[in-house]
């Protein structure tokens, strides 16, 4: 395994929530990685942010690692659960809640139906 792969592996193992994205969860760098940092720090989630462009091996790796081509990614108890259009329909459908609480994730759950409201 590669060290970057090791630096990804290690991350989403030691951490309950990981956000592989552009920029950081305070400033987001592009419009996707921007919705999902979104909504999680609306839903009060702690999690784990990882600017992909501070590290060109980690950019790549991370690609490799999930075999999904796109960032940004979420991690949830070091699962792969999906890139923007993923978290966003989790989100709408309440798929993401259940994902949080199945895991033992603590999220507000006011916020995540209001997020629900106003996208209805």
């Amino acid at each position: 395994m590669t060290d970057a792969k090791q630096q990804i592996k290690d991350t989403v193992t030691s951490n309950d929530v990981v956000l592989f994205m552009k920029g950081t969860k305070a400033m987001p760098q592009c419009g996707f990685s921007s919705r999902v940092a979104g909504v999680l720090n609306y839903m009060a989630i702690d999690y784990a942010d990882v600017n992909v462009l501070e590290d060109e091996n980690i950019r790549q790796a991370i690609k490799d690692y999930s075999d999904w081509p796109t960032i940004p990614q979420l991690y949830v108890k070091g699962e792969f659960v999906g890139g923007c259009d993923i978290i966003t329909e989790m989100t709408l459908s309440g798929e993401l809640d259940k994902l949080f609480a199945d895991n033992g994730v603590s999220y507000d759950k006011d916020a995540a139906e209001k997020i629900r409201e106003a996208n209805a």
